[in-house]
Formats: structure tokens, C-alpha cells, sequence
């Protein structure tokens, strides 16, 4: 009995001892596949050219991206056209200071502009004497702007209206707050009845004295009679390059250093009938003149003030191609006939003599008296958006090729047809293509590209992001499968020419879509992390590629590229690797350069900036506007070979500066990723 238990007992130990062998080797086996190598080709001569235009942005009128947020104009509905062409008729958002037994205000057709006839009639039956005696503060009308005006002390406004009155006039424009207490800045404007018996045009400067953003523009009297306004505009002296743009919005795009800029839609280039799409010849010239429309897909009303011009005047400032988006024809609901469509067609051919044509052209001696005689360098346009499979699109598209080659056989057409699987149909220089899907197909979408025929026209990926509840209104989760994308398309840049986030704005009183680069209101704003994953390849642009092999054993959560290029601010030339972890757990990488001349890197000078939070799907907001950035630290003891940890769900960048740059590093050894 005894011998038997002693034996049984080594036999269990021999037992235990062969498990914690066999678990020890599986551990280690676990362990070994969490390391990655990246092997990058880095010698100059096995790099390819990346297009000069491969990143940009799209803007589109949406969330009210333009009328309330890039275009700095404070007042809404400025002409008092939004409430439509008949009369008496809406005025909102102004409102009336004052009760019916002191002040009656109406709209009515008696407008000096032809293209916007709706003015506002103000009868006033107080006064400053006698038994109807106006208040103190006076009567009269005000305007909220967007969701409250921003003013800010010291700031300079100027305040432009139109005004005609049957009597003296004694008018006090002023800016207040939300609740009309409070003079921010104010003027008065006096004068006889013979002075202000017609139409007059009034332009006063007002100086903030303290801050207040919620205010209101108020226009009020105390002085009997009937007082006719039109067109009453303000706007901030300070916007960006004096060209109307809000300059804290602005310098986020220039951020991004955008090669291209694609205006103005996207929807609002449709419409949902033909009769609201946005027609480029009703948004130029003088702004009282403009008529103004009601976009209705994404329903709001415009006034216009960033009109076809100021966009091509945009993408000057920011050093990007216009890439202009018009109407060819077709809305969401209705469509004009290919035998009737000519007339669209030369619609367009003028749209790019207004651009590009001569000063003593028609439509050029037009942008020239607005202010612009050289030519603005239009080379893009697209026909239509998303409306290849409607029955007249592909009828209509070749009616507006053909002559557009014809008078200018240099610009670069793009098509709504996707080309990415099949070959088109039809002549083009690029087609668009469009994905807005949940986070794990866009990751997947990495390789969307890799089998795309190498011939024929080239893709736009004009519209790109993880929507939906991955999404949230701008979450980790969404900017990492975005990044996953965007080092595919980076990768297959020989067969992409442009690609671009949608929608860039969101004015977060208005949100008709989620989610967005850029959240603002009337003060504040933040980049969500989708953003913040564009500023990753802000270099990328004309920068060359370089080949990478990624042997993952395992795992398909990685996904990496490689590129040189030369730092825009300190001319230095620099190794970038980008890589996304998806997964959720860390991995060991090693990167090899192949390639490399001996001590082509510097040891010192060279940074890693990383992308993460907590929770993936933690978002930025106004409280807490940097809660999800990119971080940069300098990074130790570069060498040819190298180990380092990618966490989880992140992105990270490594930029090696190369030998020949001599940089000299300063300041702290952690900074968050960004100059705004």
C-alpha cells in the first residue's frame, strides 16, 4: 500500500511538472506573437511620389457651417428675405422691443434692391413728448445673430444698414446683451426727412466696451414715424486676412495645411428640388444684392454672404486648390432632360470664366470688380454630387464634359461615378467616392484599394467617417478606424489623387449631422479626434513613400505606413511611420530600416506623438476640449533598429529626423500636438 501511494505520488508530480511545461511554452508562444516587425525600405531611390493634392478638406453648408460660423457676419436674415418673397411675412429671428400701442412692424416689397425686394417697415406711434410718450430705451427691433452674438471688449464692429424714414430721424443702433441690458457699444443717427426721405446707406464702427457672448444688435428710436430698414449686416473687423472668414475657425484649416478645398457640396449643391439648389450666380457681386436662398436638405436659410466668390478667395488664403461642385442638373426629386440641359451647361462655362477668365472678359471684369482682377487658379471642378445612377446624370455629365474640355481642355473633371472595381463608362479625370460606415468596416476599408486597376482616371475619396454609434458626435473609436483608412489610401496613392473628411463643421446649436471635424458656437471650439487624426497627415502631400512589409503573426489590428518629406516650419527632413492599433491590447513593434546610409539618423531630435484616451469612445467638448489630442514626446536613442510599444487603440506617429538636418531641440520633453 505504501510503495503504491509513493508512486502514484511522482506520477502526479511528473503530471504537473509536463502541464507547467506545455502552459509555460503556450504563454511564451502568446507572448511572442504581440511582437511585430515593420521592416521600411528607407533608401531614396525605392520611394514613390505622393500627389501634391492627396489631403484637403470639404466644406458644405451644413450645421450651419458657413451662415453662423465661417462666414463672420452676426446678423440672421440680415435682409429680411428668409420669410419669402410675399408679404407681410416672417422675420424671425428678429424681434420686436417694444407692444403693439407703441410700435407695429411689418414686411413689405419696398426694397431698393431688385433681387431681394422685402424690406422692414417700422411704424412707430410713440414719441419723446405728448400723451403716447416712447420708453426710456426706445422701441424698435433686434437681432440675436446665431444662437447670440460674440462681442468682445476692445473689438472693432462695423455695422452696415439701409434706412429711409418719413420724418427726422433719430436712430440708435447699439449692441447689448441677450436680454437688451447692457450698451456693449452703440451709435446714433440723426438727420431731417429730407435727409433720409430715400434709401441711404449707413455705416457706423462700434468699439466693444466690455465682453458678452450672447449679445444682440438692437435698432430702436424715439421718434415718431414710419422707419423703413433693409440689409442691416455687422460684422468683426478682425476676420482672417480681411476677407470675411472667422479667424479662429480659419486657423484650424490652415492646421491642416489642405492641399484642396471642395465647396460648396456635397447636398447643398442638389438641393431637394432644383428651385433650392445653390446657384453661383445669384451669390456673387455686392451683398446687399444677393437674394439669399432656403437650402432645403439641409433646412436653413442662407443669405449668401459666402458665395462662390468668397470660396475661391478661401482657398487662395489657404493656399489650396478650388475644386468647385455645381449643380449638373439633378436634385434629390427632380431632373432636367438631357435635350434641355445646355443652358446648365453654359451656366458652368461662365462659373469658370468668372474664376479664371480674363479681367475684360464678361464674367471676369465681374470678379475683377469685386475686388480680384488676376485669375483665381481654378484646375477642379465635379459634376454634381452622389448622382451617378439617377436616370439623367450620365446624359447630362457628358453634355457638360464635352464643352467644358472643349473651352478649357486643362481642367480636371471629376465624375460621381465610382471607378474603384469597375471601369467607368464614361470620360473622366477622377470619380468620386464616398463611404460613411460604422468603425470595423472602416478599418477594413484599408485595403479597399490595393486591387484597383493602375489605369484609367484616378479616385477622389471626397467624403469619408465613421458614423453612427461608434461614432457618437465624434469619438476615439471613429478617428482610429478613420486613421486606418486614410494610411490605406496613403499606401494606394498611385491610384488617389485627393481625399477628404465630411462634414468639416458643426455650429453645435444646429446638428444635422454626426459627427464632425470642427465643433464650434458663437465663442468657442474644439477638434473632435477625427480632426486630430488629420493633422497626422498634414505632411503626407507631396511627401514620397516608402515601402513597408508589416509581418503581424497573429493580429490584423495593425496597420502602418511610411513616408520622408521636409518639415514645412523647420525645413528639416524627416522618417514619418505612422501606426494604428485597432486591437485592444498593447503590441511590441520592431522597426527595422533597410536602406539607410550609416548614421543617417540623428540620435536626438526626433519625436513620437500618439493618439489615445482611456475609453475609446471618450470625445472632446467645450469643458474639456483636449481630452482626446495627440501628445508628443522626444524619442531616445534612435537607431536603425528600434523596439518600441504601440498601445492599444491608438495611433501613433514617429518622426525621425534625419542626419543631414543638424536640428537643435528646446523646451520640455512632453507637449500636446498642436498651435491652436
Amino acid at each position: 500500500m505504501g510503495s503504491s501511494k509513493a508512486l502514484c505520488s511522482v506520477s502526479l508530480l511528473h503530471l504537473f511538472i509536463v502541464v507547467c511545461l506545455v502552459f509555460q511554452c503556450f504563454a511564451t508562444k502568446n507572448h511572442a506573437d504581440l511582437t511585430t516587425t515593420l521592416t521600411v525600405n528607407a533608401s531614396d531611390a525605392s520611394g514613390k511620389p505622393i500627389p501634391e493634392t492627396l489631403f484637403g478638406i470639404f466644406f458644405e453648408e451644413i450645421n450651419h457651417a458657413g451662415a453662423g460660423g465661417l462666414w463672420a457676419e452676426l446678423v440672421s436674415n440680415r435682409g429680411f428675405e428668409a420669410g419669402g418673397p410675399n408679404t407681410p411675412s416672417n422675420i424671425d429671428p428678429w424681434s420686436i422691443i417694444g407692444n403693439e400701442s407703441l410700435i407695429n412692424v411689418e414686411t413689405d416689397r419696398t426694397s431698393c434692391f431688385d433681387r431681394n425686394k422685402v424690406a422692414l417697415r417700422l411704424e412707430v406711434s410713440c414719441d419723446s413728448e405728448g400723451d403716447n410718450i416712447c420708453p426710456a430705451d426706445g422701441v424698435g427691433v433686434y437681432n440675436p445673430g446665431f444662437w447670440g452674438m460674440n462681442i468682445e471688449q476692445g473689438k472693432k464692429y462695423k455695422v452696415v444698414f439701409y434706412v429711409r424714414s418719413t420724418e427726422s430721424l433719430n436712430l440708435t443702433v447699439s449692441l447689448t446683451g441677450s436680454n437688451g441690458v447692457g450698451n456693449l457699444a452703440s451709435s446714433v443717427i440723426t438727420g431731417s426727412a429730407l435727409d433720409f426721405s430715400n434709401w441711404t446707406k449707413v455705416e457706423k464702427i462700434l468699439v466693444a466696451k466690455a465682453t458678452d457672448n450672447n449679445s444682440r444688435l438692437q435698432l430702436t428710436t424715439t421718434t415718431k414715424g414710419v422707419i423703413w430698414l433693409d440689409q442691416v449686416s455687422a460684422m468683426p473687423l478682425d476676420t482672417y486676412k480681411g476677407h470675411g472668414f472667422r479667424t479662429d475657425l480659419v486657423e484650424m484649416l490652415t492646421a491642416l495645411k489642405p492641399r484642396f478645398i471642395r465647396f460648396p457640396g456635397g447636398c447643398f449643391v442638389e438641393g431637394e428640388w432644383l428651385r433650392n439648389a445653390f446657384r453661383w450666380k445669384t451669390s456673387i457681386g455686392p451683398w446687399e444684392e444677393r437674394p439669399g436662398h432656403f437650402g432645403d436638405v439641409w433646412m436653413y436659410w442662407t443669405d449668401d454672404g459666402l458665395g462662390y466668390y468668397e470660396f475661391l478667395q478661401l482657398a487662395e488664403d489657404l493656399g489650396a486648390s478650388p475644386i468647385w461642385v455645381f449643380n449638373n442638373g439633378v436634385s434629390h426629386n427632380d431632373q432636367v432632360d438631357t435635350s434641355a440641359v445646355l443652358p446648365l451647361v453654359q451656366e458652368a462655362l461662365d462659373g469658370i470664366e468668372f474664376a479664371r477668365g480674363d479681367p475684360t472678359s464678361k464674367w471676369g471684369s465681374l470678379r475683377a470688380a469685386m475686388g480680384h482682377p488676376e485669375p483665381f487658379d481654378l484646375r477642379y471642378v465635379a459634376v454634381g454630387n452622389e448622382d451617378c445612377g439617377k436616370k439623367n446624370y450620365r446624359g447630362n455629365y457628358l453634355k457638360f464634359y464635352s464643352a467644358i474640355k472643349s473651352a478649357y481642355p486643362d481642367i480636371q473633371i471629376i465624375s460621381n461615378c465610382d471607378g474603384s472595381s469597375r471601369p467607368l463608362d464614361h470620360p473622366a479625370d477622377m470619380y468620386d467616392y464616398h463611404v460613411y460606415t460604422n468603425a470595423n468596416d472602416m478599418f477594413s476599408r484599408a485595403n479597399t484599394f490595393d486591387h484597383t486597376s493602375r489605369n484609367g482616371p484616378k479616385a477622389f475619396v471626397s467624403e469619408y467617417a465613421v458614423t453612427g454609434k461608434d461614432a457618437g458626435t465624434g469619438s476615439l473609436l471613429a478617428a482610429l478606424a478613420e486613421a486606418g483608412f486614410l494610411i490605406g489610401l496613403e499606401k494606394n496613392s498611385d491610384v488617389i489623387q485627393m481625399a477628404s473628411y465630411a462634414p468639416l463643421f458643426v455650429n453645435a446649436n444646429d446638428r444635422r449631422w454626426n459627427p464632425d471635424a470642427i465643433v464650434f458656437n458663437s465663442f468657442q471650439l474644439y477638434g473632435t479626434p477625427s480632426y486630430w487624426v488629420q493633422l497626422f497627415f498634414s505632411e503626407s502631400s507631396g511627401a514620397t513613400l516608402l515601402s513597408t512589409s508589416l509581418q503581424a503573426p497573429s493580429s490584423n489590428s495593425l496597420v502602418a505606413s511610411a513616408i520622408t518629406f521636409q518639415n514645412s516650419v523647420d525645413k528639416k527632413n524627416y522618417i514619418r511611420i505612422k501606426v494604428v492599433n485597432f486591437g485592444t491590447t498593447a503590441v511590441n513593434l520592431k522597426i527595422s530600416l533597410d536602406g539607410l546610409e550609416p548614421n543617417s539618423l540623428q540620435l536626438s531630435g526626433s519625436t513620437k506623438t500618439v493618439l489615445t484616451s482611456a475609453n475609446v469612445m471618450d470625445e472632446n467638448s467645450f469643458s474639456q476640449p483636449k481630452k482626446v489630442v495627440p501628445i508628443q514626446s522626444l524619442l531616445q536613442n534612435v537607431e536603425k533598429d528600434m523596439n518600441v510599444t504601440v498601445p492599444p487603440r491608438s495611433f501613433t506617429s514617429f518622426d525621425l529626423l534625419k542626419q543631414s538636418s543638424n536640428l537643435k531641440m528646446a523646451g520640455s520633453d512632453s507637449s500636446t500636438w498642436s498651435s491652436i
